[in-house]
This record gives C-alpha cells, sequence and structure tokens, in this order.
C-alpha cells in the first residue's frame, strides 16, 4: 500500500473513532475547536490562543492547502463558508457541496454533493453540527443532515419555496434542541422569516415571520395588508445567542420593493432591525430598528456580537453592531434600549440622531428621478462577512468601506414593483475599523490599498487580528495600533471569515480566498 494510501486509512480511522461534538463547547470560546459560525455564541470571533502573538508572527507559515475544484470538477465555487473545526475535523461548504477534511493536514475525509433542482449560486456560509449530525442549507431551499463521520444523508427537509424565488445561504445555528435556520431571496416581493427545526426530524419547532400581520405590534408601519404580503426581511446572515437570557439575536433584510417606497410609507417593521427572539417559541422580546423605511438596500444582517463591558462605570451586558448604513450601534441586549450610535465611515444621508439612537434620513438623499449622490452605497460601509470583538483590548474591528453610489427611481407610481430603481456605485476607500465601543469613536482606521476590503475578521489574544486585504493578501495587524506585521498572498480575495485552534500543541490559521482554504501553522522549536 502506497503512503497516500496509508495516509487515507489513517484518517479514515481516526473519524470513526471520534466523539461527537459536546455541546459545551459551543458556549465556551474556541480552542481546540471552533465547533459554530462565530466560534461560540457571542458572535466575538475572539480567541483565547496566544502562541501566534505580536512578537513571532512574523515566523507563520504555509501548513496545506484545499482546493473544493478538484473534488467537485467545477470552477467558481467561492469559499464563503466559516469552517467548523471538530475532533481535529474541518467541516466546511461551497453552495450543493459540504467537505470534510483533516484539520492538521488539509487531506479530505469525505465529500458530499447535493443533487440541486435551482436556485441562487451565490454562496453558501457553512453548517451547523449537533451530536454526529451535520446540518446544511442548500440553494433550492432544503436543510439536509449528514453523518459527520462520512457524509451520509440521514434526511432532507424542504424549509423554503423555490417557486417562489427563495433560496438558503446561512450556516444553521445549533442551540440545544433547536436548528436555527434563515431564508434568502430575490430582493422582489416575498416576506422573511426564521425558524427552529428539531435536530432528529428536521420538523418545524417555530417560525417568527420579519414581517407582521394585520393586526400584529408592528403592523402599524405598514400602509396596508397587500405590502406586508411583500415586505421582504431576510433572514440570511447565522444569529448569536445569550444561553444566560436565553435570546437568540439577529439582523433582518431590506424591506420590498427594495429603492422604490413609496407604496410602503412608515418604518417597515421588522425589516431592517436588529431584533431578540425567545430561544423557546420564537416570540419578539424586543427590536431596535438601525434604518427606518429603509430606500437603499442597506441590509442590517450585519453580526449582533455580544459582550459585557462597562458604561458611565457601571456593567452592562451589551451588543454591538457595525450596520450596513454607516453606523455603529451598541445597544443593551436585556432590553434593546440604544447605548451608543456614531458613524465608522463618513456617511450623507442622515440629518442626526432621534432619541431612540436612530439616524434621521434625509429626504433629499432619498433615491430621485434625477438622482441622488449617496454615500455609503449600495454595498454598504459594511456587508455581511463577520466583524470580531477584542475584550482583551475592548475595541470592535470590521472592515468598512467609504464609497458613493447614485440613487435612481424608475417607478414613481403609488404602487411600485420590483426594485423600482437603481443605483450606480463608484469606487472609494477600504480600511479595517478599530472602534471602541464605550464611544463609539475610531481608535485606530488601517487604510488599505484600494476599494473592496469585506473579508471576515478575527482577534486573538495574541493581541492579532487577521483579515484580507484588496490585493489578495492574507494580513495580519497588531490589535492595539492597526500596523500590520505579517501577510501572505493567497491568489484571491479573502472570502470568508477566518477562524483559529489549537492540535497538538501548535495553534492553526485557516481562510478561505476563491475556491480554495488555506491552513497556516507556527512551526513548534525542536
Amino acid at each position: 500500500m502506497n503512503p497516500r494510501s496509508l495516509l487515507c486509512v489513517f484518517i479514515a480511522g481516526s473519524i470513526l473513532q471520534a466523539q461527537a461534538l459536546d455541546p459545551k463547547k459551543l458556549a465556551q470560546p474556541p480552542t481546540d475547536t471552533w465547533p459554530t459560525y462565530n466560534g461560540d455564541y457571542s458572535g466575538q470571533r475572539f480567541s483565547t490562543l496566544s502562541k501566534i502573538n505580536t512578537e513571532n508572527v512574523k515566523g507563520l507559515a504555509f501548513g496545506w492547502v484545499y482546493r473544493t475544484s478538484t473534488a467537485t470538477g467545477a470552477l467558481g465555487g467561492v469559499v464563503k463558508s466559516t469552517p467548523l473545526m471538530v475532533q481535529g475535523v474541518l467541516y466546511f461548504t461551497i453552495p450543493d457541496h459540504v467537505f470534510a477534511i483533516d484539520a492538521r493536514s488539509g487531506q479530505e475525509i469525505w465529500h458530499y454533493a447535493w443533487s440541486s433542482k435551482g436556485g441562487w449560486h451565490l454562496g453558501n456560509r457553512g453548517v451547523g453540527m449537533y451530536g454526529n449530525w451535520i446540518y446544511v442549507e442548500t440553494p433550492d431551499c432544503n436543510l439536509v443532515a449528514l453523518n459527520s463521520k462520512d457524509g451520509t444523508e440521514r434526511w432532507h427537509k424542504q424549509i423554503c419555496d423555490l417557486d417562489q424565488y427563495y433560496t438558503a445561504t446561512v450556516a444553521p445555528v445549533v442551540i440545544g434542541n433547536h436548528i436555527i435556520v434563515g431564508v434568502s431571496g430575490d430582493d422582489l416581493d416575498i416576506p422573511g422569516y426564521l425558524e427552529a427545526r428539531d435536530p432528529e426530524t428536521g420538523d418545524v419547532q417555530w417560525r417568527w415571520s420579519s414581517v407582521p400581520k394585520p393586526g400584529e405590534p408592528g403592523s402599524e408601519t405598514w400602509p396596508s395588508a397587500e405590502a406586508m404580503e411583500h415586505g421582504g426581511g431576510m433572514t440570511w446572515v447565522p444569529s448569536t445567542y445569550d444561553p444566560n437570557l436565553k435570546l437568540l439575536y439577529l439582523g433582518t433584510g431590506n424591506p420590498q420593493p427594495v429603492i422604490a417606497g413609496k407604496g410602503r410609507k412608515g418604518d417597515n417593521l421588522y425589516t431592517e432591525s436588529i431584533v431578540a427572539l425567545h430561544i423557546d417559541t420564537g416570540k419578539l422580546a424586543w427590536y431596535f430598528q438601525p434604518s427606518p423605511h429603509d430606500t437603499h438596500d442597506w441590509d442590517a444582517v450585519e453580526t449582533p456580537v455580544l459582550f459585557d463591558g462597562e458604561i458611565d462605570g457601571r456593567p452592562r451586558k451589551l451588543l454591538a453592531q457595525a450596520s450596513r448604513n454607516g453606523f455603529f450601534f451598541v445597544l443593551d441586549r436585556t432590553t434593546g434600549k440604544n447605548v451608543v450610535t456614531s458613524e465608522f465611515v463618513k456617511t450623507n444621508w442622515a440629518k442626526g440622531v432621534n432619541s431612540k439612537g436612530q439616524p434621521i434620513p434625509n429626504p433629499a438623499k432619498e433615491p430621485q428621478v434625477d438622482g441622488a449622490l449617496v454615500t455609503p452605497n449600495q454595498g454598504g460601509a459594511a456587508n455581511w462577512p463577520p466583524p470580531s470583538f477584542s475584550p482583551q483590548t475592548g475595541l470592535f474591528y470590521v472592515n468598512a468601506s467609504r464609497s458613493f453610489s447614485e440613487y435612481y427611481i424608475f417607478d414613481d407610481t403609488e404602487k411600485p414593483e420590483g426594485w423600482g430603481g437603481n443605483d450606480r456605485g463608484g469606487g472609494g476607500q477600504s480600511m479595517l475599523q478599530a472602534i471602541d465601543y464605550k464611544t463609539g469613536k475610531i481608535r485606530w482606521s488601517h487604510k488599505w490599498e484600494g476599494p473592496g476590503a469585506r473579508a471576515g475578521v478575527l482577534s486573538t489574544a495574541g493581541d492579532l487580528v487577521f483579515t484580507g486585504d484588496p490585493l489578495n493578501n492574507f494580513v495580519a495587524l497588531d490589535a492595539r495600533t492597526g500596523d500590520a506585521l505579517w501577510h501572505a498572498n493567497v491568489g484571491a480575495p479573502v472570502s470568508n471569515g477566518p477562524i483559529t485552534y489549537e492540535l497538538d500543541g501548535a495553534q492553526y490559521v485557516v481562510v478561505g480566498a476563491g475556491d480554495e482554504i488555506f491552513g497556516f501553522l507556527m512551526p513548534q522549536s525542536k
């Protein structure tokens, strides 16, 4: 038997002996595992590992690379998913495909391919894990349960209607005996929702709609039942969770029609909102709306990051979001009350901030027949790639952009359809912002060379921040100063959120770029 065959037999044997995911790991800072999309329930994407630090990061070395197109036989599968790492195995996705590879070597263990019936194949954000089971959403609206040992399918259940132009891209989040799944859409005229599914059967436990029905709280913010039926508010990014409060937190997407808002006068709850839901019932506990009556496609789906901090000398349970509209919000995560509102890039669409901490839109910056020049652009000051928060520095790190769009309205009727308009965006400046959560002020800003930096972020106890720049580099910066300390060119823009873990005494850092996933590690001294 040749050495490659021996290696495969060894890996397969190790996996068959692997234990299931310990659910306690989901509520702990990630060290020897990365068991859920954000590493733990908080969304901080902070690791307590420090073997790689500001003093030695220059020695960080390439370890291995895995190319998804080699397994699938097709190009174009960009790795937007955050890998999970459990018992020495990395699990990650591209649309219609799930991969399990060895976390030490990048050697493939198994590959699952879903036979798709359609849907948008723009990306997939990863998997969730419950015991020995892996859960993934498919572009054609299914939730699939796989055996983590060999990738064999246990069952699949429909979670949305492909015929209504829904699709599914979210990494499921496992909380107790709930699999939390969200949906995406085509930005035309369908309402969004979030569901909890049974991990054993895939059956619905509860559903929360991001647009209320007539007579329900929030319905008064819509002009009619018809507008609500087509309201939007997609739930396409994974949630965060507080185990003590038993509250699930998520951001919702834009209302519809997207650009032309004349037929949906009002705040349009609960689109463009940060909401807290009771985990066992799906009932709304509170909401905060970063962009009431949005007409710029600024989904508020950016990760709601949870941490305990101090405000005015008092300990507080906090939630922070760097929203796509250019504003940074800090909320009390028990009540939803605003604590801090500030700009994390310069904007021009708001006249100020109201008593609730919400930006006040400037009517002159609404889409116009002859155009309105607006910043941020349609892509937003931030977008879905996950930020990070370091409790060690007290800083919130997010890749940001100051760019402009000219917003036009095409359909000025009382009931516009589709987008009803368009934006024409231009280039701008991208940067990594380090925000002081107590004040909302920028502590430091690392300017990138050119626009387009949209990579996710990881921070560590080694006082490092890992992310990607617009020039295809994977970069490590000093978490306190923003100075770049190390980089490696990975051949394509970093396309996911980096992760880190420790195995056999070595700390690894793993990142996706294009159709490849790369493993880096610090060589151990002999």
